[in-house]
């Protein structure tokens, strides 16, 4: 496959993830309503997307290692495919959270494969620019997202936004069988025994260079979280802002990681790779603890909030190409491995992050905040705390 089909199946495969998250985020007081249930138990349908997310990658990585990248994408592809038209279809609450448990599933194998495509064709420092120039491209996907996902919501209800997932996904899987060449050329038959699964996961979760790069990436992605779970409640209910204007909004704030990825591919050239991953963990830190600082001192407006959050994805936009390329490169016949773990720890970050933003939501803007600045001085922290490992792994 040339470059040129590589990106745009990264950027795709990618794609899947923000879109499963954000086309309906607009929806979530509305299905409050509907199903005349807490926000806290809507926040379910985030919450069990990220568990099956997470824990399907210790899967599908290594399934992609035994079997080949391009069969084990075709199955998770045609999952998720059948599981959005469930959601589309959800009676009741319950069926739905169910429903996207297993959308999920298929969505976290398309991410997982993205990231072993990457580390099958390119070293560390390429992959690292190739998966920011995806970034740059997977940037639409919750940029528009949102936008379309008001309009769906205010036209049709939330079931339309479920109907997209699945076209979607069956143009990308039509996609997939037409162009993609496996790229893993050294398929591993002991990759998936139990006993060899868990002493190459093992051996992945023992050496420090990887939580160098896992601990702040997993981080960046639960500072975003705060904002994808947490902020159409606070601009919808607490703000007033109408439910069309919602996606222009959030999308605002998605033009940061826009920009976040290409500020990234020059610091690479510029710094490196370990040293752009700090440039990143200090704009986290201040994003964080500006947003706390502002609504502390009386500013609730909805300005506030679409400021913080551009800061806080321009942040990711750097730190998560750095942190998937760098967690994954020192493991070259793991890849897949590698990939499944680095997702599943991000999942287990975002949970804890969208649960907490649920149970605290008390009607301001103040828990959503203070959880932001949190997040920000703990991912600073780790970032400079294991910035040694990480220059280390890519000297």
């Amino acid at each position: 496959m040339s470059p040129t089909t590589i990106l745009w199946l990264i950027a795709g495969c990618l794609m899947l993830q923000p879109l499963s998250t954000d086309l309906y985020l607009a929806s979530l007081p509305h299905l409050a309503t509907d199903f005349g249930v807490t926000p806290a138990a809507v926040q379910q349908t985030l919450s069990l997307f990220v568990i099956g997310f997470g824990v399907a990658q210790l899967i599908s990585g290594p399934l992609s290692d035994r079997f080949g990248r391009r069969p084990v994408l075709l199955w998770g592809l045609a999952i998720y495919i059948a599981a959005s038209l469930a959601c589309a279809l959800a009676p009741t609450l319950s069926f739905l959270i169910a429903a996207r448990f297993v959308q999920a599933i298929g969505c976290c194998t398309a991410a997982v494969i993205a990231r072993a495509m990457v580390r099958d064709a390119y070293a560390p420092a390429d992959g690292a620019r190739m998966l920011a120039k995806a970034s740059s491209l997977l940037a639409l996907a919750p940029l528009f997202g949102p936008v379309l996902g008001g309009y769906l919501q205010v036209g049709f209800g939330w079931r339309a936004a479920f109907v997209f997932h699945t076209l979607f996904c069956i143009a990308l899987m039509l996609t997939t069988w037409r162009v993609f060449r496996e790229t893993n050329l050294h398929l591993n038959p002991d990759a998936t025994r139990i006993g060899g699964l868990v002493a190459v996961y093992r051996r992945i979760a023992s050496a420090d260079f990887f939580w160098a790069w896992m601990l702040p990436g997993a981080l960046s992605y639960s500072a975003i979280f705060t904002f994808i779970s947490g902020s159409s409640f606070v601009l919808i209910d607490v703000l007033g802002v109408p439910t069309h204007y919602y996606g222009y909004c959030f999308a605002f704030g998605v033009s940061g990681y826009l920009i976040g990825t290409i500020v990234c591919r020059r610091l690479l050239v510029r710094l490196g790779l370990a040293r752009a991953m700090m440039v990143g963990a200090s704009l986290s830190l201040f994003s964080g603890l500006l947003f706390a600082l502002l609504v502390l001192s009386g500013a609730h407006h909805w300005s506030v909030v679409l400021l913080c959050q551009f800061l806080t994805m321009g942040a990711h936009g750097i730190n998560f190409p750095c942190a998937q390329s760098g967690a994954v490169a020192p493991f070259p016949r793991e890849a897949g491995a590698a990939a499944g773990l680095l997702g599943f720890f991000t999942m287990v970050a975002a949970l804890v992050t969208g649960t907490w933003v649920g149970m605290s939501h008390d009607g301001t803007l103040t828990p959503l905040a203070l959880t932001s600045a949190v997040i920000g001085l703990l991912l600073f922290g780790s970032a400079w705390a294991l910035r040694r490992q990480r220059a280390a792994a890519v000297a």
